[in-house]
């Protein structure tokens, strides 16, 4: 495939490397510290979707010298995880101030965001284990959640 012949929306090889090199880098600068910061040492498993940059051969090999415990993932399950609930909620929030600039739109994802009900997250968080055996009794196709 040349670039030009891409379908609409699909990134680049390239983009899609260097995707991939953001999500290492990124793993490598706050993963460790967040498991400190929450005191999980170690003794975690990582959550994360199927995107590609996720799945890239860079991150999973992060992943793996890392030794870092990653749950498997249904490919067509995003409802399964709580931030998707979240990004929905913060993308109707702004969509109804129509910001007309990138300066607009990100005061008021901020904004939006810190309005975003605590009790929703706790709820989110709350009812996981409720959302991933649905996810199994599916076999990874999407659920009522």
């Amino acid at each position: 495939w040349r670039e030009e012949n891409l379908p609409e929306g699909q990134p680049s090889l390239q983009q899609s490397t260097n995707q991939a090199c953001m999500v290492e880098d990124t793993l490598d600068e706050n993963l460790p510290q967040s498991a400190l910061d929450l005191r999980l040492v170690w003794r975690f498993i990582f959550q994360q979707d199927n995107d590609p940059k996720h799945t890239a051969k860079i991150s999973k090999e992060w992943l793996q010298d890392n030794s870092v415990n990653v749950l498997e993932w249904p490919s067509q399950s995003p409802d399964l995880n709580p931030i998707e609930h979240l990004w929905r909620d913060l993308k109707m929030a702004v969509h109804r101030h129509f910001p007309s600039n990138l300066m607009e739109l990100e005061r008021c994802c901020k904004e939006e965001w810190a309005k975003l009900a605590k009790d929703r997250c706790a709820k989110l968080v709350a009812s996981y284990s409720t959302r991933l055996e649905a996810g199994i009794a599916a076999k990874g196709a999407s659920t009522k959640y």
